[in-house]
């Protein structure tokens, strides 16, 4: 690929791409400036580091995965809105497990990028919007939302990872943990008086 028309855009989707093939982890500037068919320093042109690359797919990554979220989740209220938010992220991280990763790791973020970037900001919108159907308020949102992220990251996680050996089909489980939490959340315990922090 000629090296005319590179830019910051370009290099996080060559990124995004190698970190699904190879891991986030593993991904080097080397192997993205190869797959652009570029010298590693043209990157620098457009990227400050490697870090600065995984920063930039993490913000890929969120506005892509709440995308696919707000679209599964149009219309729906309830346990619908619930199961199609958790089959939405669990499908995304399925088919794009480094970008995936770059979404759930502490990255270092250019503040203007993250500033300007929807997708983290309407990731919060959405899963507080579906937890409010609920009638979920303060602070039992922010507990149900970690209880929320905990589940589907620690499921797909596991899931990734062969973790599952038992005989029985994870998707058995995570059909079932999805009416466990619908459960939870219709029934959720009321706060302990003084626990507003």
């Amino acid at each position: 690929m000629a090296r005319a028309g590179l830019t910051a855009e370009r290099v996080t989707i060559a990124g995004a791409e190698l970190a699904d093939e190879v891991g986030l982890d593993q991904m080097t500037m080397s192997q993205v400036a190869w797959r652009l068919g570029v010298k590693d320093a043209s990157l620098y042109t457009h990227v400050r580091s490697l870090e600065d690359l995984r920063g930039r797919i993490a913000l890929l990554a969120a506005d892509e995965k709440t995308i696919r979220i707000a679209e599964a989740t149009a219309g729906q209220s309830g346990k619908d809105a619930l199961v199609a938010f958790a089959n939405a992220w669990r499908e995304y991280a399925r088919t794009h497990p480094g970008r995936y990763m770059a979404t759930q790791t502490p990255i270092q973020i250019d503040p203007e990028l993250a500033a300007r970037a929807p997708g983290p900001r309407r990731a919060v919108e959405l899963t507080y919007g579906m937890l409010r159907g609920y009638g979920l308020a303060e602070p039992d949102l922010t507990d149900a939302v970690r209880l929320l992220r905990s589940t589907f990251h620690g499921f797909v996680a596991l899931e990734a990872a062969g973790g599952f050996a038992h005989q029985r089909s994870p998707q058995h489980s995570w059909v079932r943990a999805l009416d466990a939490l619908h459960t939870l959340l219709d029934h959720w315990p009321p706060s302990r008086e003084g626990d507003s922090a």
